[in-house]
């Protein structure tokens, strides 16, 4: 589990192992993308509205990231079957991971004080990962801006 101490994830860095539960009951892990480039993107809360865009907007970009040798995984806190109720409703098709524990959101730097209308509370930091085949990370999107950011990261994941 990551310490308020350490420094906070870099370009280049290798990419915190992880194993998480994800929709449907499976597992899903890092190691599981080996060779392959994998998006991770965290979002605060399935079904709700910036969420549901960025997850939507992943999924309509899905085939295009397939060619660029990319998967795409989103990750909150919620519970599996919270995800797969999200995933249902709005036919998802990549997969969703859940990370109750908060410790693979913490070893990314997503969980941490955010301030919505002048309250602070600590919940899941809207950022996203782009990992390379060899587990480093290539590019890291700290404040993310859900409109348009899907085809930014199909952009990036290009590029590689």
């Amino acid at each position: 589990m990551a310490s308020k101490a350490e420094p906070a994830l870099a370009e280049g860095d290798k990419a915190p192992a992880f194993t998480l539960l994800r929709d449907g009951g499976d597992k899903v892990s890092l190691k599981d993308f080996k060779g392959r480039n994998l998006v991770l993107y965290f979002y605060p809360k399935a079904d709700t509205p910036g969420c549901t865009t960025e997850s939507i907007a992943f999924s309509k970009l899905r085939a295009a990231f397939d060619k660029t040798g990319t998967d795409i995984v989103g990750v909150s806190a919620d519970s599996v079957a919270k995800q797969d109720k999200f995933k249902a409703k709005h036919k998802l098709t990549i997969p969703l991971a859940s990370d109750e524990s908060k410790e693979m959101l913490e070893a990314y730097g997503a969980w941490g004080e955010k301030s919505m209308y002048g309250l602070k509370f600590v919940g899941v930091i809207r950022k996203t990962f782009l990992i390379g085949g060899d587990g480093r990370i290539v590019k890291i999107w700290p404040k993310v801006r859900v409109k348009g950011h899907a085809e930014e990261v199909l952009e990036a994941a290009k590029s590689i």
